[in-house]
C-alpha cells in the first residue's frame, strides 16, 4: 500500500493511494492539464485513476473534479452534504453518494469516511484500508475530536494538516475575518494542533507520516516539521513534508 500528494494547498489539491489493482484520488483541485502533469510526475495517467473521493466541496478541493470523472469515465463519490452544496458550485448533478458513518469498497481498497469540523457542509475524511495496513488522509479541519483521534490510533500511514504557525497567522497579512476562519473552531489546524493529536494518538505502527496543507503566507516546513518532531521524538527527516507546486512522491508501506 502506498500514497502520494499531486498537489497540497490552498491553490490545489490532490491525493493518491494505491493498493492492490486499486488507484483512488482524494479531491481534484486542479485544472485537467496539471493534474494530468502532476499525475504523470507520479508515473500514472488517467487511465489508472479507478475512483475519485471529495472531502469538502471549497474549490481548493473540487475545481477539476467534475472534468477528471468526465475524462476518466466514472462518477466522484461524496457525502450527501458535499454533493448538494458542490452542485451549486463544480461537482457534476451525477455523484454517487457514501454513508458518510459507514465503512465502503472500492476495488481492494475499504474506505471510511470521517466527518471532521471544517465550514462546509458535510466535509469527510478518511481512513483506507487493504485488509493489513491503514492510511489516513486527515486535512482541513479547525480542531481535533475524541472520535478522529480514536480512528487514527494504529494508523501505517498518516497525511495530516498542519497548516499554520499560530504566530505568523496573527502577524500575517490576511484581513482579520479571515485570520478568525483559518484558526478558528471549524478552520485549519495550525502547527501546535497537529503536534498535539500527534501525542495523542497511537503511533506505534506509524511508518510514513507526512505534514500537508500548509499555507505559503503563515507557515515554513521547518516550522511544521519542528512539532510533529517534537511530539513523535523522531527525526527531523522522517517527517515528510508536501508542498504546494511539488506534491510529495510514493510514500511506501
Amino acid at each position: 500500500m502506498r500514497f502520494a500528494l499531486a498537489a497540497s494547498g490552498s491553490r490545489g489539491n490532490a491525493t493518491i493511494i494505491q493498493a492492490g489493482n486499486t488507484t483512488i484520488m482524494v479531491d481534484c483541485g486542479l485544472t485537467l492539464k496539471d493534474c494530468e502533469y502532476r499525475l504523470q510526475r507520479l508515473g500514472l495517467v488517467f487511465e489508472d485513476i479507478d475512483a475519485l473521493l471529495i472531502t469538502h466541496e471549497h474549490s481548493d478541493h473540487i475545481a477539476g473534479a467534475a472534468r477528471l470523472a468526465g475524462r476518466c469515465g466514472f462518477l466522484p463519490w461524496a457525502s450527501a452534504g458535499t454533493r448538494d452544496a458542490g452542485r451549486r458550485k463544480r461537482l457534476p448533478d451525477a455523484t454517487q453518494v457514501f454513508d458518510s458513518h459507514a465503512a465502503f469498497a472500492i476495488g481492494d481498497i475499504e474506505v471510511t469516511p470521517v466527518i471532521v469540523p471544517h465550514d462546509a457542509a458535510e466535509p469527510t475524511q478518511f481512513v483506507f484500508s487493504d485488509g493489513d495496513k491503514r492510511i489516513a488522509v486527515v486535512t482541513d479541519l479547525g480542531h481535533s475530536t475524541p472520535y478522529l483521534e480514536q480512528i487514527l490510533g494504529g494508523v501505517n500511514g498518516l497525511v495530516l494538516e498542519s497548516n499554520h504557525d499560530e504566530h505568523m497567522l496573527a502577524s500575517g497579512p490576511y484581513p482579520a475575518r479571515l485570520k478568525r476562519r483559518v484558526a478558528g473552531e471549524y478552520g485549519h489546524l495550525s502547527n501546535e494542533q497537529a503536534a498535539g493529536l500527534l501525542s495523542r494518538i497511537d503511533t506505534s505502527r506509524l511508518q510514513r507520516l507526512a505534514l500537508a496543507h500548509l499555507s505559503e503566507q503563515n507557515n515554513t516546513p521547518q516550522l511544521a516539521r519542528e512539532g510533529a518532531v517534537q511530539a513523535l521524538g523522531c527525526e527531523p527527516d522522517w517527517v515528510a513534508i508536501a508542498a504546494q507546486d511539488t506534491g510529495l512522491e510514493w510514500q511506501t508501506l
